[in-house]
């Protein structure tokens, strides 16, 4: 294991600076120069059956619409190969319980982008609440954050003449009336924007107004994440939510109205809150002394919202978490609230009922209790929600089913995904490595028996932000890993949120160290039972998973054979200076203070890289219109590694976001090339 300290000391002496102009003529000539590359490398005969492929699994007809109820019709998203940007298009519930379901079409995004020569990629879209017969459009050009908001109207299926229209710009908006809109914009001059991009005000936008003049009624410091707001109309009162972020894990709650926030929520900034019908619930991520009790992190307390505002803090236990066992989320729903639980990495699901006289509890049965699940509210606006639930449940092997939750009834099945690869003879196992200090990181292996030390395993890991990786069901690991007789491997290691808030800060910070040593250890586990050997090992993670593959690089290089390494955040010296950065130093610290620097320096593998190690090949794949995770992350790190003499590739589409592409095919040409490349590196031809 190699451990060397980084020879870059400031931002100036980046030799590679120049590769963080986006559109640059130079750096973007760089960009498509080693993209080509890459492409007349591995983009061979298997590579474009591979693309097909998969493209073709993305775009079956009998995939699972995932839909959301507004007022008495369900909506979705849909895309396929005749429809590339997608449909947004309706069905009532009884019809989209059959085998063809009577769709009708609301907005076709590809008519649409091409009538006015635009790159349109839906972000969604908010109907007024109540009529549903208005929306506010978002529209990213290429798929990035930023968005173009726009009304239209549901019943025309046009957009609205003079109706309200925002340019690109990071935001969000909710109604307040029919004429009237809660504005949070980073539109306009750039004091508008928070130093992490996102939205300083929230503002009253009146409809036939000039945005830009609309009354700001809260703002945020420059050095805030951001501010946001919504609205409810409990028991027919209007009232306005206020979310300021001074951090991604902070958040400052008030509620008021129409001049701004009135009363804070007085509860701790690092817990999560919702309230609904007159119940209010907190879940704290560290402990919190109130009433006279004291909570641990991740207990969820509940209590009426009314006395808690007068005063009252005799909060009911809601959920109390052990060492395995965590609250994933929680949300509301027709007056019931439902918590998502995994203990020991399995699903658990229960629903709560608050009156005067208690919490009543039942656990959500009838769906399968091994592998994958989860449960959502049928209905988008909470509000309006009636208790009706649906749930996805599937492993590894089998793919997801989608059920229908209704209180007091078992689950009906709605859809059944298709098998998209033939798992038969594939076994699920989970097993435990031992990372540096001691601490047992599980991860589940999928594969054939009777490993003969040579299998190709594919290894996946994240490892940040509180997010939990689960072993679903993964079309793509599937046809062109698994159904070739590979392995694979998703580890979770520390900083991810499988075992609640221990979990996530054991991997936060200076901790994040551990959440790339527990991954090789994982790597060292595979060796140590026999199923492959090093050289067989392709690892492959992305976005804050990036930093997690370029240490695997350059500290634990002899552990693998190809790393593939996607949308990646590497520079741990700039990464606050770039695009959504700054909103990230809680979880990861801040680099210009020297005692943080100290502990990110040994892990910004860009600084660390250094001639003469043995280190494995690497692709390093981003997108150009990727406005959260900059994409000069991955360039700067190709080019440095290619200047040293080491085979590293580069692929960077000219589309997409913060994702594989804008489009299935996209999608599937992104994720075909970067296996075709792990199979190449660890010399794997499958028949």
């Amino acid at each position: 294991m190699t451990d060397t300290r980084p020879t870059l000391g400031t931002p100036d002496d980046d030799p590679h600076l120049w590769l963080e102009e986006i559109d640059g003529a130079r750096a973007t000539a760089w960009a498509d120069a080693e993209s080509a590359r890459t492409l007349a490398r591995f983009a061979g005969p298997g590579f474009a059956t591979d693309r097909d492929a998969l493209a073709a699994i993305l775009n079956r007809p009998d995939n699972i619409p995932l839909v959301g109820r507004r007022g008495p019709l369900l909506f979705n998203f849909w895309k396929d190969a005749n429809n590339a940007r997608g449909l947004w298009r309706t069905a009532t519930l009884d019809s989209f319980r059959s085998a063809a379901p009577a769709w009708t079409t609301v907005l076709d995004l590809d008519a649409l982008a091409l009538a006015e020569g635009e790159d349109w990629i839906w972000n969604g879209a908010s109907s007024l609440p109540g009529s549903h017969d208005r929306a506010i459009l978002r529209l990213s050009r290429g798929g990035g954050d930023a968005v173009v908001m726009r009304e239209f109207d549901l019943a025309t299926r046009r957009f609205v003449e003079d109706g309200f229209h925002l340019t690109e710009a990071k935001g969000m908006s909710a109604w307040l009336d029919r004429d009237t809109l809660l504005l949070s914009s980073s539109f306009g001059p750039p004091e508008m924007a928070t130093l992490s991009g996102y939205p300083r005000t929230v503002r009253i936008w009146q409809r036939g107004t000039d945005p830009q003049a609309a009354p700001v009624i809260h703002q945020t410091t420059p050095e805030s994440m951001g501010v946001w707001a919504g609205v409810d109309h409990e028991e027919g009162q209007e009232r306005v939510s206020f979310a300021e972020k001074p951090g991604f894990f902070d958040t400052i709650v008030s509620i008021g109205d129409r001049s701004g926030p009135k009363t804070r929520i007085d509860v701790p900034t690092d817990a999560w809150l919702r309230w609904h019908r007159g119940w209010l619930t907190v879940k704290p991520r560290t402990p919190w002394t109130v009433g006279g009790e004291t909570y641990a992190p991740d207990t969820l307390m509940g209590i009426s919202f009314p006395a808690f505002l007068a005063g009252d803090r005799r909060f009911a236990r809601l959920f109390e978490p052990a060492p395995r066992r965590s609250l994933q989320g929680f949300f509301w729903s027709g007056g019931l609230l439902v918590l998502s639980i995994l203990d020991d990495l399995k699903p658990v699901f229960e629903v709560l009922t608050p009156s005067a006289s208690g919490w009543a509890r039942e656990r959500i049965g009838g769906l399968p209790e091994i592998g994958v699940a989860s449960v959502w509210s049928l209905d988008v606006q909470e509000e309006e929600s009636t208790g009706d639930l649906l749930a996805s449940a599937q492993s590894p092997t089998t793919p997801a089913s989608l059920f229908l939750v209704k209180q007091g009834k078992a689950p009906e099945i709605l859809k059944r995904a298709p098998e998209t690869f033939d798992a038969s003879g594939l076994v699920v196992t989970r097993h435990e490595a031992v990372s540096v200090d001691g601490e047992r990181i599980p991860y589940t292996q999928v594969g054939r028996p009777g490993a003969s030390g040579e299998t190709p395993v594919h290894l996946y890991g994240y490892g940040g932000f509180n997010i939990s990786q689960l072993p679903h069901y993964n079309s793509a690991i599937g046809k062109l890993w698994l159904e070739r007789g590979g392995t694979s491997v998703v580890a979770n290691i520390r900083g991810g949120g499988e075992f609640g808030t221990r979990w996530h800060k054991a991997g936060q910070r200076e901790g994040k160290r551990l959440s790339h040593d527990d991954f090789a250890a994982v790597a060292a586990d595979l060796v140590r039972r026999g199923v492959t050997r090093p050289g067989r090992i392709a690892a492959e993670g992305g976005s804050n998973g990036g930093i997690l593959i370029t240490n695997m690089l350059t500290r634990y290089p002899e552990r693998f054979g190809a790393l593939f390494c996607t949308i990646p955040l590497i520079d741990m010296r700039r990464f606050n200076k770039l695009l959504a950065g700054a909103s990230w130093v809680g979880e990861y610290g801040d680099p210009d203070k020297p005692e943080d620097w100290a502990f990110l320096g040994p892990m910004s593998a860009y600084h660390v890289a250094a001639a003469g190690h043995p280190y494995p090949p690497i692709l390093l794949a981003t997108l150009r219109r990727d406005d959260r995770v900059h994409p000069g992350h991955a360039r700067k790190m190709a080019a440095k590694l290619k200047a040293l003499g080491y085979p590293a590739w580069f692929y960077e589409p000219a589309a997409g976001g913060h994702g594989y592409g804008k489009d299935n095919t996209e999608r599937a040409a992104f994720t075909a090339l970067g296996y075709a490349f792990l199979r190449d590196a660890i010399g794997w031809t499958p028949a």
